[in-house]
């Protein structure tokens, strides 16, 4: 488990999300087109195994219900090389996602080319972009940041607060908060 703070962020504030065409969860190929016309994406770098990622499922179930009525799409993405971590094999995140009730699309990045394009270092780690596919915010969703707290409520929805920004239009201030969790398992 990491605390990246020291890595620099690869997409800045404003670039164009990278594209990408990943296996679903639903047996389904999805790509960046296929969210055009969403007020606000936002993509998750997630995984089975790590306790951090695991400690937001329930977060990012509540941020989808919340918010997918507005506009708003979700996708969760996982990165993980599945031969050193068998947990986070597609077979596995078809379980996960089954398990913890998912109803945002679940994506299998086996060539881990997507996490490259965005710059993604840990599981869970988040991307929000705007209606033009812009980044608005990356960062954490909230201020609840070990999996030895899953049971507090945050005090501070970072994320949230960055989604009711840009769905009214704004830039969210901060447009970027290091997010805590493990880091990602690259293949060798």
């Amino acid at each position: 488990m990491t605390l990246v703070q020291s890595d620099a962020k690869k997409l800045k504030s404003g670039d164009a999300a990278p594209d990408f065409s990943l296996k679903g969860t639903d047996g389904k190929m999805h790509s960046l087109s296929d969210y055009n016309g969403a007020k606000a994406l936002l993509v998750i770098f997630t995984c089975n195994h790590c306790p951090f990622a695991q400690a937001k499922f329930g977060r990012m179930n509540e941020i989808y219900e919340k918010y997918s009525r507005q506009g708003m799409k979700m996708v969760g993405v996982n990165p993980n090389d599945a031969k050193s971590y068998p947990d986070d094999s597609f077979e596995k995140m078809k379980k996960t996602a089954n398990e913890k009730g998912f109803k945002f699309d679940y994506l299998y990045d086996e060539t881990q080319e997507t996490a490259k394009a965005f710059g993604a270092v840990c599981t869970p780690d988040p991307f929000l972009f705007d209606s033009d596919m812009r980044l608005a915010y990356h960062g954490r969703l909230d201020d609840v940041m070990t999996p030895l707290e899953f049971w507090k409520r945050p005090s501070k929805y970072h994320m949230e607060e960055a989604i009711d920004s840009v769905l009214a239009g704004r830039k969210p201030d901060p447009d970027f908060l290091f997010s805590q969790g493990c880091s990602i398992k690259w293949k060798p």
